[in-house]
């Protein structure tokens, strides 16, 4: 179970404020049973409704006497490290849920909340049981800052213009990998896969197998002939990539092995080469980083490498 489906589960506001006499100071209780006491409000802005998309941060903690046990901080347990949670808002689980307490709040608002601890678990978490460490009756204060609110047409006009920001990526790619071949005159039919391999120094002996571990030097470009990474200190340097922190010398790694260390135009170039040959790979997206690209590569994004097969080392026994 993820942090995101342990912390959230659904959402709609149920109820408006009562009069009701509130057990917990400072705090109004709501029709639905909710607890809130607002620190900031907006009383006038826009609502998250269920099916938005919600940016958040939030604490929980178990309410105890004669301190409250904080169980979840999203400043330090956040996915990217942003300190803020992101999900869609969907039906709530409970009357009086964490999902109807954040129904309440508008962009910027920040408010703490008392919720059931029991219905948490069991309904919002759909856990088989309670935790051993929360008991019939107990109270969960949850505090939370509204910090975004994308309302889900927002949200599918967003991901239609990145669907069609990918496509065109996607089609650009052999435009764009044709005219660096035509520019740089080279003709080496690609193998089956699409990778291009040209050798530019021939090695002696038998070639790498799966199961051996390899030693490379390697130098890799995008097409424009950005240097994203380097092996090579001097390449590093000269493409202002370069870390004082790193070692700048082969790495080694074992082929065709599971889970893969390498991506599989690495794998299928190196098996063509023998010790002490250098190359150069071409390696389309589909055999590279794909729509995901990484880093400082982009989606569908052709990669050079220029890589020297430094040593084999025969099943990885050395």
């Amino acid at each position: 179970m993820n942090k995101i489906t342990m912390l959230l589960g659904s959402a709609l506001l149920a109820g408006l404020a009562s009069c009701n006499k509130s057990e917990f100071e400072g705090f109004t209780k709501a029709e639905n049973g909710l607890y809130y006491n607002f620190y900031r409000q907006d009383e006038n802005g826009v609502k998250a409704v269920e099916g938005d998309g919600v940016s958040i941060n939030i604490v929980y903690a178990l309410k105890r006497q004669p301190q409250d046990s904080i169980l979840f901080d999203s400043k330090l347990n956040s996915d990217d490290g942003s300190g803020t949670v992101r999900y869609i808002l969907p039906k709530s689980s409970f009357s009086g849920s964490l999902e109807d307490a954040i129904a309440m709040m508008s962009k910027n608002d920040s408010a703490a909340f008392i919720i059931s601890a029991d219905s948490f678990f069991l309904k919002t978490n759909k856990m088989a049981s309670l935790p051993p460490f929360i008991k019939p009756g107990d109270k969960l204060q949850v505090t939370v800052k509204m910090v975004e609110i994308k309302t889900k047409k927002e949200l599918d006009d967003n991901q239609k213009k990145q669907e069609a920001e990918m496509a065109a990526m996607a089609e650009a790619e052999k435009p764009k990998l044709d005219a660096y071949l035509a520019d740089n005159k080279i003709t080496t039919a690609p193998t089956a896969s699409g990778l291009i391999f040209i050798e530019t120094k021939k090695g002696s002996g038998a070639k790498p197998k799966a199961g051996d571990k390899v030693k490379v030097n390697y130098t890799g470009r995008l097409l424009d002939g950005t240097i994203f990474d380097t092996s090579v200190e001097a390449d590093a340097k000269s493409g202002n990539v370069y870390n004082p922190q790193r070692p700048y010398e082969p790495i080694e790694f074992m082929l065709a092995q599971e889970p893969k260390q390498v991506i599989q135009g690495w794998e299928e170039g190196l098996l063509l080469m023998s010790k002490g040959s250098k190359g150069k790979l071409i390696v389309p997206s589909a055999l590279a980083y794909g729509p995901r690209g990484g880093g400082p590569i982009p989606p569908f994004s052709t990669l050079v490498f220029e890589v020297e097969l430094v040593d084999i080392n025969a099943g990885g026994t050395k």
